[in-house]
């Protein structure tokens, strides 16, 4: 049957064979339809995500070289000399990271509205999934570290899953892998994201200044009246989301914060099939803002992060119980908590397992979970202000998620149904 007319639901024959069907305004009309026809937004966003996550792999392993090599003194000179109030590593990790922050924002709130968290339905499965794979790895991680003195601070660190390196490791597999499976991860990674700004917002924040809080609020309200107004050009939201990062910056909450709430405050039109539609001034952003995430704020992120110095560390400062609760939160922690989850939630019919995919592939998928890498290297860097207790984050952040990467890989890779891995 030829594309466009079966796309449109016309008979099962060959158009092109009469003259009179290739100028039939029907067949002209579909053929435009197709052609004009928007990209899903989620594949777009997979393709985005899968290429950034091997451009943030490149960056941590170039910074890994950096950092044990002889420049790697100047180095860490740079990432701590200062540029105006702040450091350049506080300048990535404060400022460009709100960016990071904004569009997870973004993502999570068009998954709301006009996504695949839009009902619970959808939503259930990769909910209870991704409570679960935060839940877990916190408890392994006290369970090791948590009697250690001033270690607790830690447990959130190994609760959290690295969307972009994760669907990286993925992109490798190609056809190895269910779309389901991409999609569930995507979902899962989304909502975890979102524990992990609660986690940032209540448990990361000392003293609080009233006064600069309450400008926030207010900022954040003239935000919510446009909102309300209708308005629908971004500059106006994007000043005042400047405006916003600086109340919350010196208000003592960190100010990533402000992203997510600049982005909660961003008009959206529901446009169901279309989801990268024109008129939405959220879906504008959102893919404006992809690719600066994706191909320069996380890697530079990951090469001012990843770089640890492994001078006078040995494979036993592993064992140590800060970098081995961390490792171990991330390789068996994720996998308990996310395979648990799918499969608990199927035993009890609350939901069932992505379509097409085998209960190893779900077990392979729950593995890379555990790579934690950006969110996880971010919230160590809040824990912790001790520089050796930071190189030992690093260390078991890393240790972790390249170890649930490698194991992830292999078993989805073996778990591949022999006509796909041709």
């Amino acid at each position: 049957m030829n594309a466009c007319a079966r796309s449109i639901g016309l008979p099962d024959h060959d158009p092109v064979s009469s003259p009179k069907a290739e100028t039939s305004p029907i067949v002209t009309a579909a053929k435009l339809a197709v052609r004009l026809k928007p990209k899903s937004a989620l594949r777009a966003f997979l393709r985005s995500e899968a290429s950034g996550g091997l451009v943030l792999m490149a960056a941590a392993a170039a910074a890994m070289i950096v950092a044990n090599s002889p420049i790697g003194e100047g180095y860490s000179r740079v990432l701590e000399s200062y540029v105006g109030p702040m450091s350049v590593r506080h300048w990535v990790d404060d400022a460009l990271m709100a960016l990071f922050f904004l569009l997870v924002g973004l993502e999570i709130k068009r998954e709301l509205v006009d996504g695949h968290l839009s009902s619970w339905a959808d939503r259930a499965l990769p909910s209870i999934a991704a409570v679960s794979g935060m839940a877990v790895p916190a408890g392994v991680y006290l369970a090791i570290a948590g009697s250690t003195p001033g270690l607790a601070r830690g447990w959130a660190i190994p609760s959290a899953t690295d969307i972009a390196f994760a669907i990286g490791v993925m992109a490798l597999l190609g056809k190895r892998v269910p779309t389901s499976l991409k999609l569930f991860l995507t979902t899962v990674a989304i909502v975890d994201d979102m524990g992990a700004v609660a986690v940032i917002a209540l448990a990361y924040t000392n003293e609080i200044s009233g006064l600069k809080l309450l400008a926030a609020g207010a900022i954040a309200g003239v935000m919510f009246v446009l909102n309300r107004l209708g308005v629908v050009r971004l500059l106006p939201y994007m000043a005042l989301g400047a405006l916003l990062w600086v109340a919350v910056w010196m208000s003592g909450i960190h100010a990533t914060i402000a992203g997510v709430v600049t982005a909660a405050l961003i008009p959206i039109r529901r446009s169901p099939g279309a989801p990268d539609a024109a008129g939405s001034p959220l879906h504008r952003l959102e893919h404006a803002l992809q690719p600066w995430v994706a191909y320069l704020i996380v890697p530079v992120f990951g090469f001012a992060n990843a770089g640890v110095s492994l001078a006078g560390f040995s494979l036993a400062t592993l064992l140590d119980p800060l970098p081995l609760g961390i490792a171990a939160g991330l390789v068996v922690g994720k996998q308990v908590g996310v395979f648990g989850a799918v499969w608990g939630a199927q035993r009890l019919g609350w939901a069932q397992r992505p379509g097409g995919a085998s209960w190893a592939q779900v077990y392979g998928t729950a593995l890379l979970c555990g790579i934690g890498f950006t969110m996880s290297l971010f919230i160590g860097g809040l824990a912790f202000a001790d520089p050796l207790l930071e190189r030992e984050v690093k260390l078991g952040v890393l240790a972790g998620s390249v170890l649930s990467a490698l194991i992830g890989s292999a078993v989805l890779f073996l778990s591949a149904p022999a006509a796909r891995r041709n």
